[in-house]
């Protein structure tokens, strides 16, 4: 994962190597057509100046021959030769690449041939000039283009790195802020102001949002408990009603089946507003009840009382104490958490087979045979049930999941070696 501003940074610093790469040869055909005109304006004006020296000093006959000769021998770089009348040339730019005995290497030579006239007389004058060496302009311009680069760079890099703490300081803190949000706890979130239209637009609708949601969730909450809270009354009558029925003794054997048929629903209704009511109150932390646990009394406990059922299936249960588990919890919670975790064990379990708790002074495990590992997408949620356990609510684990939650503890699964594994350490997720 990347930061959202160093997603064009890449972008940009490529951009930019680019245009700097394809920039070398353009400056280096700018420079030297600069240069080379700076030469031909040059032996233009050596021209103009020789014909002009030579035509003030009005020398003629031997004296101009001994000067062009001298001229010749001590100015390598140009020529003065007689030529006919009829020889007819014109002006000539040229370049040619010929060795240089006093640097001892070949060199680029940018030249000019012209006539000129001395004493009346038509001259072939030739000029050249040694031009700057091409690999030499180059080198330089490529050497400043890479020190312009990493400027380039480092600017980008500086720049980007101030931006980042100042433009988004506002959108960090937002984000900051809804990572600690809890819609359960109903808490309000406030913003930081800001003076950056977009991040206060995203604020006030995040606010907008939040607000919403949260009232949305008390309605639901409010919902819940209500309904399971008026739910008990006439469940209960139910459930009286048919136990009388059930000991009519002028009831007749289908009559008798039929009222066992809707025990058995009854029994999963039941079970479904006891938990909902439980979670109700474990959304509301309704408890006060907080003391020292023993962890290892309340297994005890919860075997005694699921004794039966661990005899119905021939389990072997297994206890290993590794430390002393003790953890500040409300004592009804850590019950109904022992216990759901120990039937959820017992009822995921072939007959024959195995359980185990395992504890230490960092958490606890329940672990139980398996041939298979569960749906760890729903093995939390509300009323996902993967049994066929017909009294199952589908709201053990919701239980021990908001447990686990309000108490900062952290709840995982795992399937190992053909056995489910549900542990819970303590400590902040």
């Amino acid at each position: 994962m990347i930061k959202l501003l160093d997603k064009p940074f890449k972008a940009f610093t490529i951009y930019a190597l680019i245009i700097l790469l394809v920039s070398i040869p353009i400056y280096f055909l700018v420079v030297d057509w600069i240069w080379v005109t700076e030469i031909d304006d040059n032996h233009e004006i050596i021209m103009e100046r020789i014909e002009n020296r030579f035509e003030q000093s009005h020398v003629s006959g031997h004296d101009l021959e001994t000067i062009l000769n001298t001229w010749n021998t001590l100015q390598p770089s140009s020529s003065i030769t007689p030529i006919t009348e009829t020889f007819v040339s014109r002006d000539s730019i040229y370049e040619v690449t010929k060795y240089n005995e006093y640097e001892a290497e070949w060199d680029r030579f940018r030249g000019l041939q012209t006539v000129i006239k001395i004493d009346s007389k038509p001259y072939l004058l030739n000029i050249e000039t040694n031009v700057e060496e091409a690999y030499e302009t180059i080198f330089a311009i490529g050497l400043v283009t890479v020190v312009l680069y990493g400027l380039l760079v480092f600017g980008f890099i500086r720049l980007n790195r101030k931006i980042s703490q100042s433009v988004w300081k506002p959108f960090d803190s937002t984000l900051t802020k809804l990572k600690s949000f809890d819609l359960s706890t109903s808490k309000e979130v406030i913003f930081e102001p800001t003076d950056i239209e977009e991040f206060q637009t995203l604020n006030q609708t995040i606010s907008k949002l939040i607000s919403e949601n949260v009232s949305v969730y008390n309605q639901q909450k409010a919902f819940v408990a209500n309904a399971s809270h008026e739910l008990q009354t006439p469940i209960a009558l139910l459930k009286s009603k048919l136990d009388i029925l059930f000991q009519d003794e002028k009831l007749s054997s289908d009559q008798s089946d039929l009222v066992n048929a809707i025990q058995v629903p009854l029994a999963r209704l039941t079970r479904v507003n006891k938990n909902l009511l439980l979670l109700a109150r474990i959304d509301a932390s309704n408890f006060s009840d907080i003391s020292d646990i023993n962890f290892s009394e309340k297994v005890e406990k919860s075997e005694e009382l699921l004794q039966d059922y661990i005899d119905e299936k021939k389990l072997s249960l297994q206890k290993n104490e590794r430390g002393l588990c003790v953890f500040q919890c409300s004592q009804f919670l850590a019950e109904t958490l022992v216990n759901n975790l120990l039937s959820n064990a017992i009822r995921h379990t072939f007959e024959n087979g195995e359980v185990s708790v395992e504890w230490d002074e960092a958490g606890f495990s329940f672990k139980n045979s398996g041939k298979e590992g569960l749906n760890r997408d729903l093995l939390f949620k509300r009323f996902s049930i993967s049994t066929t356990e017909t009294t199952n609510s589908g709201l053990g684990l919701a239980i021990v999941k908001e447990i686990c939650k309000q108490n900062s503890w952290e709840i995982s699964y795992d399937f190992l070696d053909h056995f489910h594994v549900f542990s819970v350490r303590f400590g902040k997720f």
